[in-house]
């Protein structure tokens, strides 16, 4: 089974990349020919190759270090891949779809950013196993705080990653059905929902009484076992299977629903789901994503 590389960068892809990979490829007993010269697309540039075998982990996170010496990220799409085949968009939120980690800033207007950060970044490297866990912890610190608080974030910190907009467009131009689907808070959710007109969003619920934080999560908590299933649960709705979705996202609690994906894009993501994914996007924004299902 063959595997076609992809390079996508801001910029003209610097010469000698395609001589650096095919040198790699070569050591590694496999060849590496030329597929779809240099272009230029949706504001990107790109090249692809075809390596003559299925390439290992290893071999790709040392193809993608070569990539990024020549300021291009780099994707590995099977043989068996089938853009026109894809009928589903499924992607995290929080530093996926937006810039920051939601319930980060809302610590941060109670002065106690720098806790919750800490137990945020230590689950999303996979170090804290248990996000309902991890989850539970986080918003307990927040009792207390402020409804209104949440509002603030929403229209003074959070911010649409490059391409967002862009991306959900050509998406539901294509008629994929596109879920977002996150471990944050419906709050954002369902405003994201409308603005960029997701057809499902699902996430966590927090508890408000007398216009403050309780510090609890309402029903049961969107970890990455609940956000692979509501993937199943759409593709079901949609007749297909998860190979026909494309999915995004950061954090290890995303990889469930990465996992078997048609083709599965870690966004400026922790180094445990750059490693799992099939695309790694380190430089060029989100709307990228379209330039490897056409």
């Amino acid at each position: 089974m063959h595997t076609t590389l992809i390079s996508l960068a801001n910029q003209p892809i610097q010469q000698g990349l395609g001589s650096a990979l095919a040198e790699h490829a070569k050591v590694l007993g496999i060849e590496l020919h030329q597929s779809q010269p240099k272009s230029a697309h949706l504001s990107y540039f790109s090249e692809r190759w075809v390596a003559s075998k299925a390439l290992m982990p290893e071999a790709r996170v040392a193809m993608r270090d070569i990539a990024a010496t020549h300021g291009a990220d780099l994707a590995f799409l099977s043989t068996g891949f089938k853009p026109q085949e894809l009928k589903v968009l499924a992607m995290d939120m929080d530093s996926t779809l937006i810039n920051i980690e939601c319930i980060d800033e809302i610590a941060d207007f109670a002065g106690k950013k720098a806790a919750v950060s800490e137990i945020t970044e230590a689950t999303m490297r996979g170090e804290i196993k248990d996000f309902k866990e991890s989850l539970r912890r986080r918003v307990a610190l927040l009792a207390g705080v402020s409804a209104d608080v949440l509002e603030s974030v929403y229209k003074e910190r959070l911010r649409l990653n490059a391409g967002a907009s862009a991306l959900l467009a050509g998406a539901h131009q294509r008629g994929l059905y596109t879920l977002l689907v996150s471990g944050g808070f419906t709050f954002f959710t369902e405003k994201l929902q409308k603005e960029l007109g997701f057809k499902q969003a699902q996430a966590n619920t927090l508890e408000i009484i007398d216009g403050k934080l309780t510090g609890k999560v309402l029903g049961e908590i969107v970890d990455g076992s609940a956000k692979a299933a509501y993937l199943d649960g759409v593709c079901t709705l949609m007749n297909c299977t998860k190979s026909n979705a494309i999915t995004l996202g950061d954090g290890s609690n995303d990889l469930p629903m990465m996992h078997s994906s048609g083709i599965s894009i870690a966004y400026r993501a922790k180094p445990i789901v750059k490693e799992k994914a099939d695309a790694a996007f380190d430089r060029v924004g989100l709307d990228a994503a379209l330039l490897l299902i056409i």
